[in-house]
C-alpha cells in the first residue's frame, strides 16, 4: 500500500496521475501546504526538504517500508516498481529520463516562478513578469518543436516524462502564454488529459483547494515561515 502525502498542485497531480496509470492501491493524506501542514514534524521525518508530495510504500524493496520524497524520484520509484512507463528500449529509456528532468529543471521551476510573479507577487516587478513570461514561452516552444515530431514527449510511448510535465500546463494563460501559439503542445496536452486516468487523478484532492488564496495561505508559501530554522 502506498500512502501518499499531498496536495492538488502539479507536482501533486503527476503523482496522482502515476497511481491512477499503474492502479497501484493507495491512500492520500492532505498537506495543506496553505495551512502549514508541510512544516510539521511528522511530515518533515519522510519530506526533509518542506515539499509535498511524499509517500512512504509499505512494500519497498525487501518487503520493508520505504518512504520517498522528491516527485521526480517518486515517479521512477514508481515505474521501476511497478515495470511501467518507463521503456525498456535503452534508447527510449534515456529519452524519457532526460525530458523528465527537463520538467525537473526547467518546466516546474520556471513555470512556478512564471505564476508567482504574475499572480502572486505583492507587487508587481516588471523585470521578473516579463523575464519568466519570456522563459514559460521558450520552454514552450521548446516542446511544440520536439511534439511537432513526436506523439508523446520523450518517445513513441506515453510516459512518465508525460505525467510529470502534463500538469504544469493546465492554465498557460497564467504564465503569459497563449496556447494557440504552440499548436503540437496543445494537441499532445488534450490527447492527455482525455485519459481517464490523467482525469482521476487531477481530481484528487481538488475539492479542498480553495479557488482563492487567503494571506495566511500567502504567508505559509511565499512568506518568512518558510525560512524559519527547523
Amino acid at each position: 500500500m502506498i500512502d501518499l502525502y499531498s496536495w492538488a498542485t502539479p507536482n501533486g497531480h503527476k503523482i496522482h496521475i502515476m497511481l491512477e496509470e499503474t492502479g497501484l492501491p493507495y491512500r492520500v493524506h492532505p498537506i495543506d501546504i496553505g495551512a502549514g501542514d508541510q512544516f510539521k514534524p511528522e511530515f518533515l521525518k519522510i519530506s526533509p526538504n518542506n515539499k509535498m508530495p511524499a509517500m512512504i510504500d509499505s512494500d519497498g524493496p525487501g518487503g520493508k517500508p520505504m518512504s520517498m520524497f522528491e516527485s521526480g524520484a517518486m515517479l521512477l520509484y514508481l515505474a521501476s516498481k511497478t515495470g511501467k512507463f518507463l521503456p525498456e528500449d535503452l534508447r527510449d529509456r534515456w529519452a524519457t529520463l532526460q525530458w523528465l528532468m527537463f520538467q525537473m529543471g526547467g518546466v516546474g521551476p520556471m513555470l512556478g516562478q512564471a505564476h508567482h510573479f504574475l499572480g502572486y507577487a505583492p507587487e508587481k516587478i516588471p523585470y521578473a513578469m516579463n523575464r519568466y513570461s519570456k522563459e514559460a514561452n521558450r520552454l514552450y516552444g521548446v516542446m511544440d518543436r520536439r511534439l511537432a515530431e513526436s506523439k508523446f514527449i520523450a518517445c513513441g510511448e506515453y510516459t512518465i516524462a508525460d505525467m510529470a510535465i502534463m500538469p504544469w500546463l493546465r492554465f498557460p494563460e497564467r504564465q503569459g502564454v497563449d496556447i494557440a501559439d504552440y499548436p503540437h503542445v496543445k494537441k499532445w496536452f488534450d490527447g492527455i488529459a482525455a485519459r481517464p486516468a490523467v482525469q482521476r487523478g487531477l481530481a484528487v484532492l481538488a475539492d479542498l483547494r480553495k479557488p482563492v488564496m487567503d494571506d495566511k495561505a500567502k504567508e505559509m508559501l511565499f512568506g518568512a515561515t518558510q525560512y524559519q530554522k527547523r
